[in-house]
């Protein structure tokens, strides 16, 4: 008798019983070598064949009560486009995609899918979760790179006209929303491609800048009108553009404003914010060396001080720049609020980690320049109001660590230009707008608001999620109605 594989139906007494699903285990993604990509900007994964795809989809248990849809900020009928991959439909997965996510290619990147739909995955109770987001960058990609294009959701235009502020995740969204609900929408960005965060604020390694420019281009195409190099709060106001024929505005301007230290020293040469070191290269193309020789800031020794994704990314960074790159972080790895396999991938290509420690002051010689960073060391006492454990100095523990360059990300603030010159939007505590959860309309009729500059720093997807509860709330301000398809 041969042994029974766990693919056999079994039986016993009561009858045949359905077979056991065979075991398969959740599919690695290909990534490059890490001693060869500390050397370039190049993507760091490579993304599944159609045939791994087709085979990671295969571990979906297709739940009725889908916890992975209640997981996601934007909703995606995350069984059914998984269904269409394990059937090899690899477009119409992306079309399924699309009819909630204006920016599958990307989210499949960036998102923390292990907070958010993958931790709600069934199967991941007793084994790995489905790869949810690495099948959604397959599918966003294959259908990029086929030249398939969604079916659009034909309206008759309604004559309203909609200024969307700031071209970056939520105001995409619901620039994609209200254009195909048949409104005129034109979108205003302060710098000179759209994109917003994703283009000034994510590295190349981690999110290719074709691949958000295809988003974008796919936008006009669609009719959405595009105008950069327009910061509103300074060549226009919110109330300028109520005045001059738009019958509805949406705030979308992120949380662009950088946090520091306050350490003695932080006014030095050399020292940068994340947001302007990352900015600076992103802008100056400093990824597409040496066709662009632009890169504005070239350190020997850089230290990031923070242990966040933007840490992450600014120190893998700065060692692509040729120099010795190191983080400092006052807790545990285990408190670190960067994603795992974003510090998997920072210690694989060689950055230096000084964990339970903390900067005490910037060192610098007689021409105010950078020349290292006193830390102290720390130990880990009881959690404070985040729920990880508090870090403690260790009384006389001071050390120096050497470097050119400080890279301080810490955390933004949501950006204040708008709401300090546009009249009657109310502002919270901390800088934020002031928008109904639901509806995200702010205090001032027709003035609707989302992602960053409403919530703070968040995610990439929430942000989305916000675009889209705007995007339906501000139909129904134009039209009365519901919108004709979500």
């Amino acid at each position: 008798m041969h042994a029974k594989h766990d693919s056999e139906p079994s039986r016993d007494n009561t009858g045949p019983k359905r077979a056991k699903r065979p075991i398969i285990p959740r599919q690695p993604m290909p990534e490059q070598d890490p001693r060869r990509r500390r050397f370039n900007f190049e993507e760091v994964p490579r993304g599944y064949s159609e045939e791994t795809a087709r085979l990671e989809a295969s571990r979906c248990l297709q739940c009725k009560k889908a916890g992975c849809i209640t997981g996601c900020p934007v909703n995606i009928n995350i069984p059914a486009f998984i269904d269409l991959i394990a059937k090899g439909h690899f477009a119409e997965a992306a079309d399924k995609l699309k009819e909630q996510n204006a920016l599958p290619a990307v989210c499949g990147r960036v998102c923390p899918q292990e907070n958010q739909c993958e931790a709600g995955c069934i199967l991941g109770k007793k084994d790995d979760p489905v790869a949810i987001g690495r099948l959604e960058r397959f599918a966003a990609d294959y259908a990029r790179n086929h030249g398939h294009e969604p079916p659009v959701c034909a309206a008759t235009s309604t004559g309203k006209r909609v200024a969307v502020v700031g071209a970056g995740p939520a105001g995409i969204t619901v620039a994609g929303d209200l254009i195909r609900w048949g409104h005129e929408v034109v979108m205003f960005e302060a710098l000179h491609l759209a994109g917003g965060v994703l283009m000034y604020g994510i590295p190349q390694f981690r999110l290719p800048k074709e691949i958000v420019q295809y988003e974008i281009n796919t936008l006009k195409k669609n009719g959405v009108e595009i105008r950069t190099d327009m910061a509103i709060g300074m060549t226009q106001t919110v109330d300028q553009l109520l005045e001059s024929g738009f019958d509805a505005v949406f705030v979308g301007t992120g949380a662009g404003l950088p946090m520091f230290l306050n350490i003695p020293g932080e006014n030095a040469i050399g020292v940068f914010s994340a947001n302007e070191f990352l900015t600076r290269i992103n802008l100056m193309k400093a990824y597409d060396f040496p066709k662009y020789g632009t890169a504005p800031i070239r350190p020997k020794r850089a230290v990031t001080v923070g242990g966040g994704n933007v840490a992450m990314d600014s120190a893998r960074t700065a060692l692509r720049l040729g120099g010795e790159s190191v983080i400092v972080y006052r807790r545990s790895q285990e408190e670190m609020p960067a994603r795992a396999e974003e510090v998997h991938h920072a210690q694989e290509e060689g950055v230096e980690f000084h964990l339970l420690t903390a900067p005490k002051r910037i060192l610098t010689d007689a021409r105010n320049r950078v020349t290292g960073l006193e830390c102290l060391r720390m130990e880990l006492g009881e959690p404070d109001a985040s729920g990880r454990r508090r870090p403690v100095a260790v009384e006389g523990s001071e050390f120096v660590v050497a470097a050119d360059t400080i890279i301080v990300a810490v955390g933004n603030q949501p950006n204040p230009l708008v709401p300090r010159t546009s009249s009657g939007i109310k502002v919270g505590r901390r800088g934020t707008i002031v928008a109904d959860p639901e509806t995200m309309a702010t205090s001032k009729p027709g003035v609707f608001a989302g992602g960053d500059i409403v919530s703070g720093a968040a995610t990439v997807i929430s942000a989305m999620g916000q675009g889209k509860q705007a995007a339906r709330a501000m139909h129904r301000y134009l039209t009365g109605e519901e919108p004709p398809c979500v």
